[in-house]
């Protein structure tokens, strides 16, 4: 993600807006038809944008307690009609449940706690993570 990690900032996504046409231009150049949008932490910024503007153009969202859920309303999420797996480790005191308020208001979303796993469920419990992941795939047809 441009601007995060090693990767040099860009001007085009300093806007939620311009984050939106980045993974435009992203899945386009991929050639990727209605992705499931896997969204851990940071990229929050990134994919929730993407799913209030763009949401009909995903197969599904799978956010992983992403950053960013409090700066949308309820109502803008109500909107939502992607089928979504709200997913967050047990151990994850702040993110997790921060996250949950708000995209619990996603009208086809189902929630999976991973146990004994912190914000990086995926890293601390891959198994279970991927359990719950899977599961949900096998329903998006």
């Amino acid at each position: 993600m441009p601007g995060y990690g090693d990767s040099p900032p860009a001007e085009m996504v300093a806007t939620a807006q311009g984050r939106v046409a980045f993974l435009d231009h992203v899945l386009q150049e991929l050639g990727m038809w209605r992705p499931v949008l896997v969204s851990p932490s940071m990229s929050g910024r990134f994919a929730l944008p993407f799913l209030l503007a763009r949401g009909d153009w995903l197969a599904g969202f799978v956010p992983i307690a992403p950053v960013g859920t409090k700066d949308y309303t309820a109502e803008q999420y109500r909107r939502v009609q992607t089928p979504t797996l709200i997913l967050y480790g047990d151990r994850d005191t702040s993110l997790g449940p921060q996250a949950l308020q708000s995209l619990q208001h996603l009208p086809r979303h189902r929630v999976a706690v991973v146990p004994d796993a912190g914000h990086a469920c995926y890293l601390d419990k891959p198994e279970d993570f991927h359990r719950a992941l899977l599961g949900f795939l096998r329903q998006l047809k």
